[in-house]
């Protein structure tokens, strides 16, 4: 029988330790610290930006397990959005159908536009500078860093790894990926500050000075119905069965994919893109119990209401938070030497076009809030939604526009409209061929997203 002494036991919990540390540190000088305050940089951010500071102590990245900081960070990934998938959405200021698909419209093509901004600069660099150690699909890495985050930059630049491996290129994708993404969160809220203090300044917006102070109600809390806080099961153990049960699910979709014999086609395209998509499945089963669960209840099969959106809202945060701080401090130095210049490159282009474009769709498509639509968005498509209501909250504090329930209500239409063009992702790294095929189609597709955003539409003359 092994002994509880062994460091074997206790291996996950030490890393559990060093990110919980870097958390609460990183907390702590954000609240007392009044450029990081100002910065609106989220706090795991800073805890992941902690752990790599102490990273070239020797002892310290030893302690540090980068494989299972790389599988806390999947596994946050999915089980976050299942937790947002799982909510009852509640709609709490107006909005219409259009404004939501045209939303995830924009969010859909902005995708499209930063793998093309990043295959521009990744292609030519490995054409004709050998040593930059780049990969030539290594640019569609900027919208899954900016776009979707660390969990999707670390899983898809996993993958990447392997495609250039087996064309002998030594490309280290989970890196450039992460650093990606932590180079999003930093534009993200950085820039986005700059930006709403030079708007407020030429007089365009207020600031929020701080004096709000946001008031819950029991209906915040929960909703007519549920079950108990605690009776013979916690309500928390019930929204983290909830979660686990659905995450189950998305486990044996991906490994009953995994059996089955698909050829070549299955083991070199298909099977890591559906392992991949974890996050997903995971939004296509939480939709699916809900419904589930919906239905039970208008028959009275079910008498009580399980799901409950503050719980579910907390669990979703914390998934998230452990992502960005372990995404983060998986983060290889080492394997960075020769992608310092191209890493900079692409993230800076790709905040340049993804501000540019951002802020054109938000002038025509909500002319009624350009600037509450544009910091969400843009906070969005740079870090993660968590960092668009940051920038949000600023200028709206109270979320009177209809701008929050677009970027929530958004995500559905996005992935219906981005899900093709993610497919592209398992094709583009296999050849050169390939990825110059997939930057046509990516064209096509943003051409055709630009001709349905812009387009002309009649509107109401304001008495």
């Amino acid at each position: 029988m092994s002994s509880f002494a062994d460091m074997s036991s206790w291996a996950w919990l030490i890393q559990m330790f060093i990110i919980i540390a870097a958390l609460l540190i990183a907390n702590l000088v954000r609240c007392n610290v009044p450029l990081f305050r100002r910065s609106l940089l989220p706090s795991a951010l800073l805890a992941g930006l902690l752990i790599l500071c102490l990273k070239p102590l020797n002892f310290f990245n030893e302690l540090v397990d980068r494989h299972t900081m790389e599988i806390l960070t999947y596994h946050a990934l999915g089980l976050g959005f299942v937790a947002m998938a799982l909510k009852n959405k509640k709609i709490k200021s107006s909005t219409t159908t259009m404004k939501v698909v045209e939303t995830g419209a924009v969010t859909a093509s902005t995708y499209i536009l930063q793998g093309l901004a990043g295959l521009l600069i990744t292609i030519p660099m490995f054409l004709w500078w050998k040593g930059s150690g780049m990969f030539y699909a290594g640019g569609m890495l900027l919208p899954m860093g900016y776009g979707q985050g660390p969990g999707q930059a670390l899983n898809f630049g996993t993958t990447f790894t392997g495609w250039a491996a087996d064309q002998g290129i030594a490309f280290h994708g989970a890196d450039f990926g992460l650093s990606i993404a932590a180079m999003g969160f930093i534009v993200g809220s950085l820039v986005g500050v700059v930006y709403m203090n030079v708007l407020r300044r030429r007089g365009k917006l207020k600031v929020n000075d701080g004096t709000y102070v946001e008031h819950y109600t029991l209906e915040d809390y929960e909703s007519e119905g549920e079950i108990p806080h605690s009776e013979s099961i916690d309500k928390l153990t019930v929204q983290l069965c909830l979660v686990l049960l659905v995450y189950a699910l998305v486990f044996l979709l991906m490994y009953g994919v995994q059996q089955l014999d698909l050829g070549d086609f299955g083991v070199k395209t298909l099977k890591p893109l559906v392992w991949g998509f974890n996050f997903l499945w995971g939004t296509l089963f939480g939709v699916l119990v809900k419904w589930i669960i919906g239905r039970l209840r208008k028959s009275n099969w079910m008498q009580r209401e399980y799901i409950n959106n503050y719980t579910l809202d907390r669990i979703a945060g914390t998934c998230f938070d452990f992502m960005i701080v372990a995404g983060t401090a998986a983060i290889d130095f080492q394997n960075l030497r020769s992608l310092w210049l191209p890493l900079l490159v692409v993230c800076a282009v790709g905040a340049v076009v993804t501000f540019w474009y951002v802020l054109r769709c938000c002038r025509k498509l909500y002319p009624d809030y350009t600037y509450e639509a544009f910091f969400s968005m843009f906070g969005m498509l740079t870090g993660t939604a968590s960092n668009g209501m940051i920038l949000l909250r600023e200028i709206d504090p109270r979320f009177e526009t209809p701008a929050a329930n677009n970027l929530v209500l958004q995500t559905i239409p996005a992935l219906a409209f981005g899900f093709p063009v993610l497919l592209l992702m398992g094709f583009a790294p296999q050849s050169l061929t390939n990825t110059l095929i997939s930057v046509g189609i990516m064209v096509v597709a943003l051409v055709l997203f630009a001709l349905f955003i812009f387009r002309k539409t009649r509107r109401k003359a304001i008495s």
